[in-house]
């Protein structure tokens, strides 16, 4: 690899606007392997640019560390990611976001009136919750979590 293609850890902070610590970090998670020139100092080669993109991108959708290690293991080490590569990715992803923006979308839809009941306990609700039914699905706040018809009401609600 040329000299010129590879940037100081100065230079990766800038560009992906993650911090020093923050690369070291990724580093000796064994997220990026730079090199180390005579004098001990790291570089990196230019890929390295898209593999802390992606880990910027994957901590937004909610991936813990460990799945973010797991896919860029999946990823070649030395060369920017394809087209190929990013495509296998994003196939893994999608479901993921799809379920976030749908529980998104309901949290929206019911902000307004009582956020999804079960998450007060609430014993008598006689918007969404007659008789505390939501109870029998579980804690939390049910019907914002999937256990409810378009209205909002639980599927035996009345």
């Amino acid at each position: 690899m040329a000299a010129q293609a590879l940037l100081g850890i100065g230079d990766l902070a800038r560009r992906t606007g993650i911090s020093v610590s923050a690369i070291r970090f990724y580093e000796a998670r064994g997220l990026i392997h730079p090199l180390r020139n005579s004098g001990g100092q790291r570089r990196f080669a230019r890929s390295d640019i898209r593999r802390l993109s992606f880990i910027l991108i994957a901590q937004q959708i909610g991936l813990t560390l460990e799945e973010i290690i797991g896919e860029l293991a999946r990823l070649p080490q030395g060369r920017s990611p394809d087209a190929r590569d990013w495509r296998a990715i994003s196939v893994r992803f999608r479901q993921r976001l799809d379920d976030q923006i749908s529980a998104l979308e309901r949290t929206r839809a019911r902000l307004d009136g009582c956020i999804g009941c079960g998450c007060l306990s609430l014993r008598v609700c006689k918007i969404y919750n007659p008789h505390d039914r939501a109870a029998t699905r579980g804690t939390g706040p049910r019907y914002v979590l999937g256990n409810a018809d378009e209205y909002g009401r639980s599927p035996d609600a009345n």
